[in-house]
């Protein structure tokens, strides 16, 4: 299995931090945001990591180069001007292959999260091992969160194990989710496209799955939220 990493955003909330440093390569905890990353996909055996880029990318290539010093195997995207996040996908596919891959923002927080649990998710067989309806099949698998304070209404919710645009309790997406490549069929390679609108449109139509992911995340999305992250532990 392969993944994507986003790390191509200004980071506009950030500034001024992200004038001079891209927010992936911004530090929690003594080690860059996009590296805890990287560590927790080849602790799970996901060696094969695509990076796109725009804003300051290549300090990120400069700081994990090919991926050798971490175990993993890694190739860049580059965006001249950034392509949103399923643009960013559209342009990267030649290198991602064609079985679903595992996707995920720079700019999140998860220290804890095994990537071990993403394997087998949008499996194209049935529990009895007999091959889906092609119209049935999910086609995104997402890791939904509690809303946190800056998005308390929510993004989806889920009905069972399938995601849903409307009902209750809403949840947050957590920025990693496993998609087939098809989904991105109508984006051509150097489109900007955001990845919400289709997601909705293919749960609408009941073929995107998830599950609640209840461990420690953060969206590092200001530089207030950084900072937060950053304070001494009290042990309280």
């Amino acid at each position: 299995m392969k993944a994507m990493i986003f790390a191509a955003g200004r980071g506009e909330r950030m500034r001024p931090l992200t004038d001079t440093c891209p927010k992936p390569l911004l530090k929690v905890r003594g080690r860059p945001l996009i590296v805890w990353h990287v560590l927790n996909l080849v602790r799970a055996d996901i060696k094969d990591i695509v990076i796109n880029h725009a804003h300051l990318g290549h300090m990120i290539e400069e700081t994990l180069g090919n991926g050798e010093q971490f175990g993993a195997n890694i190739v860049y995207s580059a965006e001249g001007t950034a392509l949103e996040t399923a643009g960013g996908i559209a342009k990267a596919r030649h290198l991602l292959g064609d079985e679903p891959f595992i996707a995920l923002a720079a700019d999140i927080y998860c220290p804890h999260f095994d990537f071990e649990q993403v394997k087998g998710v949008l499996e194209d067989n049935d529990v009895w091992g007999n091959p889906h309806p092609l119209d049935k099949r999910d086609v995104a698998w997402l890791y939904l969160v509690k809303n946190p304070a800056h998005n308390p209404q929510g993004d989806f919710a889920l009905n069972s194990f399938s995601v849903i645009n409307e009902g209750e309790p809403r949840l947050t997406f957590s920025g990693i989710g496993v998609y087939r490549p098809s989904m991105f069929d109508s984006i051509s390679a150097g489109e900007p496209a955001k990845l919400a609108p289709l997601l909705r449109e293919y749960a609408s139509r009941g073929q995107v799955g998830g599950e609640l992911y209840r461990g420690t995340w953060n969206d590092v999305g200001t530089a207030e939220r950084l900072t937060e992250l950053n304070a001494p532990l009290t042990g309280k």
